[in-house]
């Protein structure tokens, strides 16, 4: 009995259950709109490519100049500046201490060459001038000696030895030398300072002022300051934090945000395309009804690795690409400096290349061109 009925009871559940597995598998999936719509190519024939935005002077990164503690910030992001505004300022305890050592230095540079230019000293001089006074005194004195000797010596024989004679003859040899030379000392005097001791002077005090000058302005270099006007960007310094020379990364980024540019991207593959000057649209991710109309800046003509990443999987990332920049009035609401935004150029522009009876002609066909790529493969293989 249970075979006759259980069974095909069971066996007729699980035929059911197949059935039921069956319809539920193959049942249609309804479409799902995407939380956000892609961006839609305006142009008929488009070169494409990921915009980044950025400030007209382009993002200015300033550092510091000399390594020290960041003793004070003045500015915040969004802060409008002025070129010669401070941004922030070191620690300067060190620069003035050697600040006045060289101040010292100058003061005592210009003392030396200031006592040089008042010699002689009218004090020095009168000393000089008594000692030659007594000089010729005393050689008058040797004179009259040497002169009684002698007349002594030949009036009376024997009243005066010749070794008194010798002796008296070199006692006045040496006056008259003694006197010779503080004469060509007070003379020496009376000339002054030497010009070569001077000159030695005079560039001791320039030296000095240069190095006073260099601390000077190694003490201003201490607050850095605006180079341009702008908007601060990016502050990545606080109080407190040492920063090195050069940092390793930009303690704060300027740049002037009244007129905004784009860094396009265009793919080495897409350059032949590209027509410096054509028209240019950029769509903000995120929402695909924002878009706004570029104005074509300049061509940057040096090829780079391609840095700017969109995301995707599938992206080359040894893509070399050609950067070119366009200028937009910063109109959109939510359009901020480091955006990506979705460019589409126009690639459906005559090229001057091309001549007027061309231009009726599709782009990439010219006439009498095989429409099929692979007869050119086959064209290049037959000549290889």
């Amino acid at each position: 009995m249970i075979r006759k009925l259980v069974l095909p009871l069971i066996a007729a559940g699980m035929l059911g259950f197949a059935v039921w597995h069956v319809i539920a598998a193959h049942q249609t999936v309804k479409k799902v709109e995407p939380p956000i719509e892609p961006a839609r190519n305006p142009f008929s024939k488009t070169v494409a490519g990921a915009g980044l935005i950025e400030a007209q002077t382009e993002n200015i990164q300033v550092g510091s100049p000399l390594p020290g503690i960041v003793t004070k910030v003045y500015v915040k992001p969004g802060q409008r500046v002025s070129a010669g505004d401070p941004l922030f300022t070191l620690d300067d305890r060190e620069l003035q201490a050697e600040l006045r050592i060289r101040k010292a230095e100058l003061e005592s540079a210009k003392a030396e060459l200031d006592r040089l230019e008042r010699l002689p000293r009218p004090e020095e001089v009168r000393i000089k001038e008594a000692r030659v006074r007594e000089l010729r005194a005393a050689l008058a004195e040797q004179k009259s000696q040497l002169d009684l000797a002698e007349s002594s010596f030949r009036g009376r024989a024997g009243a005066v030895s010749l070794e008194e004679m010798v002796r008296r003859l070199q006692a006045f040899e040496m006056a008259k030398e003694q006197l010779a030379w503080a004469e060509a000392d007070l003379q020496l005097l009376q000339a002054g300072a030497w010009e070569p001791d001077k000159a030695i002077a005079q560039a001791a005090v320039e030296m000095a002022s240069a190095k006073l000058r260099q601390t000077e302005t190694n003490l201003e270099r201490l607050t850095v300051r605006a180079l341009v006007d702008g908007e601060v960007l990016q502050v990545n310094v606080r109080p407190g934090e040492y920063v090195g020379a050069p940092s390793s990364q930009a303690l704060i980024v300027l740049g002037n945000i009244q007129q905004l540019h784009v860094r396009v991207d265009i793919d080495e593959h897409d350059v032949p395309r590209f027509v410096p000057g054509a028209a240019a649209w950029a769509v903000l991710r995120g929402d695909m009804e924002k878009k706004f109309p570029l104005r074509f800046v300049r061509v940057e003509p040096f090829v780079i690795p391609k840095k700017s990443l969109t995301g995707d999987n599938r992206e080359r990332v040894d893509t070399r690409v050609l950067q070119v920049i366009f200028a937009f009035d910063p109109t959109p609401n939510h359009v901020y400096v480091g955006m990506q935004v979705d460019v589409f150029i126009d690639a459906d522009v005559p090229t001057e290349s091309e001549s007027p009876g061309d231009q009726g002609v599709e782009r990439n066909e010219k006439p009498n061109a095989p429409k099929d790529g692979m007869e050119d493969q086959a064209r290049l293989r037959s000549g290889l």
